[in-house]
């Protein structure tokens, strides 16, 4: 990374600081300034900042960017996708372990970005948010999350699809097996998300100009009784109506209840590794996605089981099980009749 100093000027006076580094092309794009300012990659006049302060003349924008050598198109890669639904306007599919989304300073290659255009061809993807690098994504699982997500084939089909997301018209739900045993069937958590001080790979619950209002609800589906070495576990349904990054896993943590399995978010866990139940992923699959198409207008709505590495946790406590509440028997009729992922992605001890 290398920082550049952009000094305000008089026409810069009253713009939304995402907007100017966009517009001065700083930045490649609007969301590529405010990915950046959330990142906390941004100071002006040597404090943190949000992306909505609007910028006064002469004040000192401080800004990091990435240094490449050379810009090389992205390329197609035959990458497996477990497809559910495709036509002319967008793709569903059920997101295998290990596979991240775009690339990043970390993942150059092996994205789903790449698998999309080996499958689809580079120009039958989506750009809305003007980076080559993100051709056919309008949201985000992260590289440990399993299950089921959008893609999007044209312009018109990729921004009707991300303002659907952004109004919450977009139903996603995700199932997570959390620490402790939450007493209450239901809940929200409302409680802002910025990048962490001090650890810049997490995210916190802060209470800063950068933070983006974050809310989860949150449906209890089954109890397991504590062992000797947990305090026992609950099976949730979370619903995003915002999508911040690690969203679930850090309010689960911010309740005192995080993912079983979660490398990062462990402040509340059991101090016990047996209490991950083997897991060295957070449990968190994307199982239900409902909405309505952009171009025609029809509903449509999918659900997806358990990959086998999360199943196989859920077996192994099964005697364990306390309570499956109307929730819980709900979800699993509607699971069912669901298909089962067919792609189990790469062997997660040959990811590290």
């Amino acid at each position: 990374m290398a920082s550049r100093c952009y000094v305000a000027t008089i026409e810069d006076e009253g713009m939304r600081l995402d907007v100017l580094l966009g517009k001065r092309g700083l930045y490649p794009s609007r969301s590529a300034a405010a990915n950046a300012i959330d990142a906390g990659k941004v100071l002006v006049s040597g404090e943190s900042a949000s992306k909505k302060q609007a910028v006064r003349a002469g004040q000192p924008i401080v800004y990091e960017v990435q240094q490449v050598e050379a810009i090389t198109p992205m390329t197609g890669e035959p990458i497996p996708l477990d497809i559910r639904y495709e036509d002319q306007d967008l793709v569903v599919l059920s997101k295998q372990v290990g596979l991240v989304c775009h690339p990043s300073d970390e993942h150059r290659d092996g994205t789903l970005v790449n698998a999309l255009i080996y499958h689809c061809g580079a120009d039958n993807l989506c750009n809305v948010q003007g980076e080559r690098d993100r051709l056919g994504i309008v949201h985000r699982l992260d590289m440990d999350t399993t299950g089921l997500m959008l893609a999007a084939k044209t312009d018109e089909a990729g921004a009707a699809l991300m303002e659907a997301i952004q109004d919450r018209a977009v139903d996603r739900r995700y199932l997570a097996l959390v620490h402790g045993v939450i007493s209450h069937d239901t809940g929200m958590i409302d409680a802002p998300i910025a990048r962490h001080p001090k650890d810049r790979t997490r995210m916190a619950i802060r209470d800063v100009d950068s933070a983006r209002d974050a809310v989860t609800t949150f449906r209890v589906l089954e109890r397991f009784e504590a062992g000797p070495r947990d305090n026992g576990y609950t099976l949730v349904d979370c619903k995003l109506f915002t999508g911040r990054t690690h969203q679930i896993r850090v309010h689960m943590e911010y309740v005192k209840h995080p993912l079983v399995g979660d490398p990062l978010y462990v402040a509340s866990r059991p101090k016990s590794d047996s209490a991950n139940l083997g897991l060295r992923r957070q449990f968190l699959h994307s199982f239900m996605l409902a909405f309505d198409h952009p171009v025609t207008g029809e509903h449509l709505s999918f659900a997806d089981n358990l990959p086998d590495d999360l199943q196989e946790v859920l077996d192994s406590i099964a005697e364990r099980s306390a309570e499956i509440t109307a929730a819980g028997r709900e979800v699993a009729e509607r699971l069912d009749e669901a298909p089962h992922p067919s792609i189990a992605g790469i062997p997660y001890l040959d990811q590290r």
